[in-house]
């Protein structure tokens, strides 16, 4: 999966079956901007990326390809904006689409656009690990704010798969979480992993919702996973783990060890995190050089070398608006202040995919629109 390479392409641009039939509870409706809390950003972003099918559009030099990650982000934005019509319209395209019209029955493809002989449709039907997390998470916290069994039910069933294709008995890890079902097990004990699919506040969730405790294995792994691939700090866009000799470089991957477009989320994750959480202290303590690192430049970096805190220079403003919550929660007042002042000066370009994303969770956030509780539950600024 070259994840890494598109987003950077995505933020550098600038610029079926019948679905759910047997939930006739998913059928969307449509609410009045009255009814709905105000969120002029969430409302750009759909304007701008979402088509009426509620296809998520990136603007990737693919030619507007789309990935279950958008699909997974703009379901969550849209729960937090209480915009029903939009979320059933998100998850019927992701159904049909993705799922090839039964989410029951299957994970979805991270990757659907324009083949090579013109037509659309899938183009990798590999998972992606980090998309399923948070359509679950976003199928059963509606399910729970806006009281839709048939929502619980399908996150249910969804999380019971990604236990079931897209983890692994790691020695020393344990029960881990694995970024797809195939392409990541290296052989002779190697697994390459991604630190940015561990969301710790997903995975509290999870393992508060459902008893099995595999669940409770992955949180106290991905914790390990975090923390074990940033050893100075800075955490890696990808990371192998050696059963023998632990977290290795990813001197194989295009990142050859860097920090980018994929880490920059492990930063937003731990600064969104309750001040309860357990385990927030020790990951926000590990992270805490990259506070550092913004406060002295004055930006985040867009590249950095993991051991040796070498940076490729300053990264397009979506990775501030991805670091405010986290400069926040370590509570560097300094360092907030002035990525507050860089958005001021260098908005969030309207047409970036990526950049647009970041700031809808950074901001968002900051701004109020949603949190999280110390078990992950989500809350937000409407009553349900």
């Amino acid at each position: 999966m070259t994840d890494s390479l598109r987003r950077r392409t995505a933020l550098q641009a600038g610029g079926g079956a019948a679905l759910l039939s047997w939930l006739p509870s998913l059928r969307a409706q449509p609410q009045s901007a009255a009814e709905r809390p105000g969120w002029p950003a969430w409302e750009a972003f759909k304007a701008q990326f979402i088509n009426e099918g509620g296809r998520v559009v990136s603007d990737d030099a693919g030619g507007g390809q789309t990935y279950s990650e958008g699909q997974a982000y703009a379901l969550f934005f849209a729960l937090v904006a209480n915009d029903r019509a939009a979320f059933d319209k998100l998850l019927r395209w992701t159904e049909n689409n993705l799922c090839d019209g039964d989410m029951t029955a299957r994970l979805p493809a991270w990757l659907w656009g324009k083949r090579p002989d013109g037509s659309w449709g899938v183009i990798d039907s590999n998972a992606a690990s980090d998309a399923d997390l948070w359509i679950a998470y976003a199928l059963g916290e509606a399910g729970r704010l806006w009281n839709v069994r048939s929502y619980r039910a399908l996150s249910a069933l969804l999380a019971a798969r990604i236990l079931r294709e897209e983890t692994a008995q790691l020695h020393g890890l344990g029960l881990t979480l694995l970024p797809a079902p195939q392409g990541f097990a290296q052989g002779d004990g190697r697994w390459r992993l991604n630190p940015s699919y561990m969301p710790m506040h997903l995975m509290h969730w999870l393992a508060a919702v459902d008893p099995q405790p595999e669940w409770k294995q992955l949180v106290d792994s991905s914790l390990k996973v975090i923390q074990g691939a940033s050893p100075k700090g800075f955490t890696p866009d990808w990371t192998v783990y050696d059963t023998k000799q632990g977290f290795l470089v990813d001197e194989k991957g295009k990142e050859k060890g860097q920090g980018s477009y994929n880490a920059i989320r492990v930063y937003l994750w731990a600064g969104t995190l309750h001040a309860n959480a357990p385990g927030r202290e020790a990951l926000l303590e590990t992270l805490q050089p990259m506070a550092r690192f913004v406060r002295e430049q004055g930006y985040p970096p867009e590249s950095i070398d993991i051991l040796t805190a070498q940076a490729s220079g300053p990264a397009p403003s979506g990775f501030s608006a991805a670091v405010l919550p986290f400069l926040r929660a370590v509570g560097d007042d300094r360092a907030l202040q002035s990525q507050r002042m860089r958005l001021e000066a260098r908005p969030l370009r309207p047409t970036a995919y990526y950049e647009q994303a970041l700031g809808l969770f950074g901001l968002g956030a900051m701004e109020g629109h949603y949190r999280f509780t110390a078990n992950g539950q989500l809350t937000v600024r409407w009553k349900p």
